[in-house]
């Protein structure tokens, strides 16, 4: 678990690292909420995680998660579904004091057109979470505030020029200013810090990502009113939090 402090912001050799989930059966030790401006960061690696998941996600996940997880066409991607909703329904029931299968999740009005597929909330609202899964990696973040979390993989460098309407100029020069070896590692580090905000924000790609600026450079450029960090994943990989502002001060870890 870790704590995303207000200053300065993290540079790469002090990325947020986030704690491996232990697979069922271990239990998780009792969890505190996390302070204002604090994001408890869990990473679940598939591969680890697989065999107990697959054989645990009958009497963890409810009926909508197990039909949506036989859609996977693909054994993988089925595989790291169950590993990251399993390990979600744990840590949030851990949290909240309740079995997992019994964590309740709606969905808020989505701030830009006001319909029923906003910022997934738990009941009350007093505490916060974000999911993000890629093939053979999900990272979970809670936090008491508003939160989103971020992983992606390392992409080829036509993924580049694919994705440059959707960067905003200011980032797409700063890219273009790096060497084509480590271009895509800085485009990746950039996606996820956007995507991260605009999940926190509840809103995800259904805003134009290219109006914001969350910076390619080694430090993130958070928006007004958000903290954005980078988070240590393995290698090929990129990850990024951010968590709403709203009263920040020291939280326990």
């Amino acid at each position: 678990m870790s704590l995303l402090e207000p200053s300065p912001p993290p540079a790469l050799d002090r990325l947020l690292r986030p704690t491996a989930l232990p697979p069922l059966p271990a239990a998780l030790p009792p969890l505190t909420g996390p302070g204002p401006g604090a994001a408890q960061l869990w990473l679940v690696a598939t591969a680890a995680h697989e065999e107990s998941a697959t054989r645990y996600a009958p009497l963890v996940l409810g009926p909508s998660e197990l039909a949506r997880a036989e859609e996977f066409r693909r054994p993988t991607d089925r595989a790291t579904y169950l590993c990251a909703h399993v390990g979600l329904r744990r840590v949030l029931g851990n949290h909240l004091g309740v079995a997992p299968r019994t964590v309740s999740v709606a969905r808020s009005p989505c701030p830009g057109c006001g319909g029923p597929h906003g910022r997934p909330v738990l009941p009350g609202g007093h505490l916060h979470f974000s999911l993000s899964h890629c093939e053979g990696l999900s990272l979970i973040a809670v936090a008491a505030t508003p939160v989103g979390v971020d992983v992606e993989p390392v992409p080829n460098p036509r993924t580049l020029v694919e994705a440059a309407d959707v960067l905003h100029p200011a980032e797409s020069a700063e890219l273009a200013a790096l060497s084509p070896a480590i271009r895509p590692a800085a485009f990746a580090r950039l996606w996820t810090r956007k995507e991260a905000y605009l999940k926190g924000l509840g809103i995800g790609l259904g805003a134009d990502p290219s109006t914001e600026y969350v910076g390619a450079g080694e430090a993130p450029a958070a928006p007004s009113g958000w903290l954005l960090a980078d988070i240590a994943v393995p290698h090929g990989h990129r990850a990024a939090v951010a968590v709403h502002r709203r009263g920040i001060g020291a939280g326990p870890d």
